[in-house]
């Protein structure tokens, strides 16, 4: 399908439902793609319009579960419930590139092709509106779902609206497997049978300073699964045959560049600039977007200093408390390399819940289900 090329091609996340059995045309696929804008689309063809209320059914009263938990949430399937990863590949199965590509950036707003106008109205471009003719619930363009664009339709209006709402709505969202439906929608049901498999983009790291520590920080990131970019407004500094060909070298203001670029909640921000010019306005900007992880290099006098310019420049506490400074965890550091490796222990604790403490401090299973 189209619309899933060009989503992977450009590094965006996408959801592809194809029935497998049951009483829908076997085969038959939909494409469910959150929107660049988080908005949904206005023009909602009148057949997703009409059903009220727009998603799957629930379950009759004494009605059972399906047996895959997520559909319906009460299931005992555990992560397939909600998202099949614990942190930053956007709830994909896969932690690292696998899951998507290896593009973001001013292609996420714009597409290739037609798929620039696309997103403004749903459409993927002329060819999603060719095929089989049956390419949505009103036999067109399908743009539906809040916050999430639909290509094409399983066959079933009632099964579409299932699918759009628990992938869009996030009981399915990124997972991979089986889910099972009436043909109406209903979630206790398993007449049909729809195999969703979903492709997300790489989480960024976003690096600012391009100093010595910034290279081998960077490595680690990449070994890590993270798609990377280092940003410095120093030409000399930010010299790509510094890093390594995989990573990202911009030259410019860390403000200016965090305040044009995208950021997500599984990005991860390393502030390691260590000067209040460059420091003070990018954690301006970067303490009130979404992210991971925001780690900020520095001596403890450094960083009481920062969080004075920064309360001066009108961050709130609440924000500030989001600040990991000075960044990384306590391993005895010294080295770039050695530095790089306590901030990335500090980022995978933070990712997965970890408590930094030594495995031998500590009883019972080492990774809690």
């Amino acid at each position: 399908m189209p619309a899933v090329a060009r989503s992977v091609a450009t590094g965006r996340p996408v959801t592809l439902a194809t029935v497998l059995d049951g009483p829908a045309p076997r085969g038959a696929a939909l494409a469910v793609r959150p929107r660049a804008d988080g908005s949904g689309d206005e023009r909602v063809p009148p057949a997703v319009r009409a059903a009220a209320p727009f998603g799957a059914l629930p379950c009759p009263a004494g009605g059972g579960s399906d047996g895959d938990g997520a559909a319906d949430g009460t299931g005992t399937d555990g992560p397939a419930g909600g998202s099949d990863a614990d942190g930053p590949a956007g709830g994909s199965d896969a932690d690292g590139p696998a899951g998507g590509s290896d593009v973001d950036g001013p292609a996420e707003g714009s597409g290739t092709g037609t798929d620039g106008p696309a997103d403004a109205t749903g459409t993927d471009g002329p060819a999603e509106g060719t095929g089989t003719g049956t390419d949505g619930p009103a036999g067109g363009t399908g743009a539906d779902g809040p916050g999430c664009a639909v290509f094409g339709s399983l066959g079933v209006a009632g099964v579409d609206r299932a699918v759009v709402a628990d992938v869009c709505g996030g009981a399915a969202r990124g997972f991979t497997g089986q889910r099972h439906y009436g043909p109406g929608g209903e979630r206790c049901a398993d007449d049909v049978t729809v195999f969703l498999h979903s492709f997300a983009p790489p989480p960024r790291m976003l690096i600012f300073g391009a100093v010595d520590y910034a290279a081998a920080v960077a490595r680690v990131g990449a070994f890590l699964g993270y798609r990377v970019t280092v940003c410095d407004a120093r030409p000399d500094f930010a010299a790509p045959r510094r890093f390594p060909g995989d990573v990202e070298v911009v030259v410019d203001w860390p403000h200016r560049y965090l305040s044009g670029t995208t950021t997500d909640e599984h990005t991860v921000v390393c502030v390691l600039t260590h000067d209040p010019k460059f420091d003070v306005p990018l954690l301006e900007e970067a303490l009130r977007r979404p992210a991971a992880y925001i780690g900020a290099m520095g001596s403890r006098r450094t960083h009481e200093d920062r969080l004075e310019r920064l309360r001066e420049a009108g961050v709130p506490e609440s924000g500030l408390s989001r600040l990991r400074s000075p960044v990384g965890l306590d391993l005895g550091a010294r080295t770039p390399e050695e530095v790089a490796v306590s901030v990335a222990a500090e980022i995978v604790a933070v990712r997965r819940g970890g408590s930094g403490a030594p495995l031998t401090s500590r009883s019972g299973t080492i990774h809690p289900r």
